[in-house]
């Protein structure tokens, strides 16, 4: 790795982190100091009594993190224990200029708890979730994925769902008060913001598969938006859709396939083999596709759906594509990271 900025890496926006990495990684969408620390408390830390509790000694995280900002490129990851990874990674999160859950929807985040139900607060937290900028969005699901990780392993370091949510819920939630004494009035009102944030993050890490899917009544509305914007603009003339029938014929002869019902054409730019028409049954599922193309590229592939009534979308490995053919016959298909 190189150095990231001049700046260091704590109290640096997560898109100038990512445009100094991308500069050596393209395509990287959470930035590495990020990635490396959640790479550590999987490898070793996920077994360790009271991690994300624990956080080391205050003295060893002030070196560290001077030690970061001024020389990642060199920074010696193998010397960074457990507790020192967990203390450095609230750090991270609680010194973002802008927070991860951002300033514009912080406090929308935090009105949630007076919604009637958990249903309504979970609904809730999908759409604002997909309203969050792509590197914040991108960033949180790695935190989410990490915590969700911890829970699962909690008969051995005795954290929970409630404890992982008690103790990250504050660096998400509350802002920075740096060296400022704080009343007891003060004190309290953080201690309920605290409590309302490790409610919403239980949530979060409980149903984090759902958060970065759009909500199917809203995707509904969305196709049907898309499908009468689309008649507008393809309202052609008689002598256009002849012109552009000939065109296709002329330049789509391999796609002739697509005509018969249930059959898409999958692109892969990335692979050799750049497309393939697939006969879709009841039960095939995104996993299925992507398996067809899998290869030696360690980057995950997915697939998405592209055009017809819906700009783009990532669909979920589970996904039935017949479902999603029949009301969006007139998509593309595409596979890529």
């Amino acid at each position: 790795m190189v150095p990231i900025q001049d700046g260091g890496v704590f109290g640096v926006s997560l898109n100038s982190l990512l445009e100094s990495d991308r500069k050596k990684i393209p395509g990287i969408r959470v930035p590495v100091v990020f990635q490396k620390l959640l790479c550590i408390l999987k490898q070793s830390g996920l077994h360790t009594e009271g991690i994300l509790r624990v956080s080391g000694s205050a003295a060893r995280l002030k070196y560290l993190r001077r030690e970061l900002d001024s020389c990642l490129g060199t920074f010696d990851w193998s010397a960074v224990r457990q507790v020192d990874a967990s203390g450095l990674l609230k750090l991270f999160i609680r010194e973002l200029p802008e927070p991860l859950l951002t300033h514009t929807h912080l406090s929308t985040y935090l009105s949630l708890q007076g919604l009637s139900s958990e249903l309504h607060q979970i609904q809730a937290l999908q759409l604002l979730t997909l309203l969050l900028p792509e590197s914040h969005r991108d960033t949180l699901r790695d935190l989410l994925v990490l915590l969700r990780q911890v829970v699962s392993h909690q008969d051995h370091n005795r954290m929970s769902l409630w404890n992982v949510s008690m103790v990250m819920a504050p660096n998400l939630f509350l802002s920075s008060h740096r060296g400022n004494k704080k009343s007891s009035l003060k004190q309290r009102e953080e201690m309920e913001v605290a409590v309302s944030g490790a409610n919403l993050l239980r949530l979060m890490i409980s149903y984090q598969d759902i958060l970065w899917t759009v909500p199917t009544f809203l995707l509904s509305q969305v196709r049907q938006m898309n499908q009468v914007s689309s008649q507008k603009k393809l309202s052609l003339n008689k002598t256009k859709r002849r012109l552009l029938g000939k065109w296709n014929n002329k330049n789509h002869q391999d796609q002739v396939t697509e005509l018969c019902e249930g059959v898409i054409r999958v692109h892969a730019p990335r692979h050799s083999k750049v497309s393939m028409a697939i006969q879709l049954d009841e039960l095939m599922t995104a996993r299925d596709i992507t398996t067809r193309f899998e290869s030696n590229d360690s980057l995950v592939q997915h697939l998405y759906e592209v055009g017809g009534n819906i700009c783009e979308r990532r669909l979920r490995p589970d996904c039935i594509l017949l479902d999603v053919y029949k009301v969006n016959p007139h998509c593309d298909w595409l596979v890529k990271p």
